[in-house]
């Protein structure tokens, strides 16, 4: 008997298994150049991520002394697996380079045409030059600050800002010795004693952290900010309440006049916003600190100006002003050791995505950093900054 079936006897017979086709991951050969920023003493990878590169079957060229000023030797790198050259023009002929700073024009001469970049970009110190010989070498560059997790985070700006914002009331209080001529006042919180006020600006990352750290040392904190929910989220992470403000000008001037230390910490888009006027800075305590955390968008107190590692403050009406860019580098290691447990797991995720074709195709997060693509900008940011033509890079994607 006859069996009716919708298939043909070719439908019935055993077919082909259709495997997926996995990416062949790529081998890296990795440029570590030394800074040559006087003010940059960190380093992106450290002994033990280069262990880990070279562990995974990567390569790993690094210029002598690179990593002194973050206190780690060219034997530790050498025991890592790294080769060591005096060679700076090698190191930045390797088909991948990294580095903490954006390299000078000088270093991407020495760049091969079609190689890839991976740097912080610091937007403030660089010119439309930079990005013109990205474009001429067909450079693609992805910038570690812009790269974005699936849930919107920034992994370096957020382990740099955790940094910032302790650092910035541990130099306030070295800055409050009397050896270095400050009102001679001890953060903690004495028997007996009034503790320090601190006021901070701003309710992000570096907010919290400062005032985690001030309120550890027994501090009274007083935060400012116009959003209501940063304000909440901070609330929420401290371990104890605190008292927070909107900006409102009355309110915050009186909290000035009372503060012995100022942490400003907001920033805008472009650049940071004025909160604080030198009729404010006016009014303050004589003596008293003003850290501007966000002097590297510019500011928010009108008095801020641009300082230096070796010559961190001045003086403007009575109130000492710290205003040194890169406050992470103060602490070059630990900045080190928290950018290598970013910078490492990114590149071995580089490497077994196949390389940039693959992390288009795929959607995967580092895309989120590039910002040129093989010479052709792909951020719309530093496009609109520098006035310079703009391709969305999922256009690149195949």
């Amino acid at each position: 008997m006859a069996i009716s079936t919708p298939f043909s006897s070719k439908d019935l017979l055993p077919q082909e298994e259709c495997l997926m086709i996995q990416h062949k991951k790529d081998s890296l050969y990795i440029g570590l150049p030394k800074e040559k920023h006087s003010t940059e003493k960190r380093i992106a990878l450290t002994p033990e991520g280069v262990h880990t590169l070279i562990n995974n079957g990567h390569r790993v060229l690094l210029e002598a002394g690179a990593g002194e000023a973050a206190s780690y030797s060219d034997i530790e790198y050498s025991k890592a697996g790294a080769e060591i050259t005096h060679d700076t023009k090698k190191v930045f002929a390797c088909p991948i380079v990294v580095k903490i700073a954006p390299p000078t024009i000088e270093e991407l001469e020495w760049m091969k045409p079609s190689s890839v970049l991976w740097s912080t970009i610091q937007l403030k110190t660089l010119a439309r030059t930079y990005f013109e010989k990205l474009q001429s070498k067909k450079i693609t560059s992805l910038g570690i600050d812009f790269i974005k997790e699936k849930n919107g985070s920034i992994p370096a700006s957020h382990a740099l800002s955790e940094i910032a914002g302790i650092s910035s009331i541990l130099i306030a209080s070295e800055l409050m010795a009397t050896v270095h001529r400050g009102k001679g006042l001890l953060f903690g919180n004495i028997t007996g004693v009034p503790p320090t006020e601190v006021v901070i600006l701003g309710a992000g990352i570096v907010a919290e952290y400062a005032a985690r750290t001030a309120i550890g040392i027994g501090a009274n904190v007083r935060v400012f900010d116009n959003s209501l929910q940063k304000l909440k989220r901070l609330q929420n992470n401290l371990p104890f309440r605190i008292s927070t403000s909107t900006l409102q000008e009355k309110v915050l001037l009186k909290a000035l006049m009372r503060c012995d230390v100022a942490i400003g910490a907001i920033k805008g888009k472009n650049r940071s916003p004025i909160v604080v006027t030198e009729t404010m800075v006016e009014h303050m305590k004589k003596d008293s600190i003003i850290m501007d955390v966000s002097i590297d968008s510019g500011g928010c107190f009108e008095t801020s100006e641009l300082t230096t590692h070796e010559n961190p403050t001045i003086t403007k009406s009575g109130v000492i002003h710290y205003g040194v860019p890169n406050i992470t580098s103060r602490y070059s290691k630990t900045a080190s050791m928290s950018i290598n447990n970013i910078v490492t797991p990114l590149l071995l995720d580089f490497a077994d995505a196949g390389g940039l074709k693959n992390i288009l195709s795929n959607e995967n997060s580092l895309y989120t950093g590039i910002y040129m693509y093989k010479g052709i900008v792909t951020n719309k940011a530093v496009a609109d900054w520098f006035d310079l033509d703009f391709r969305d890079i999922k256009l690149y994607a195949f």
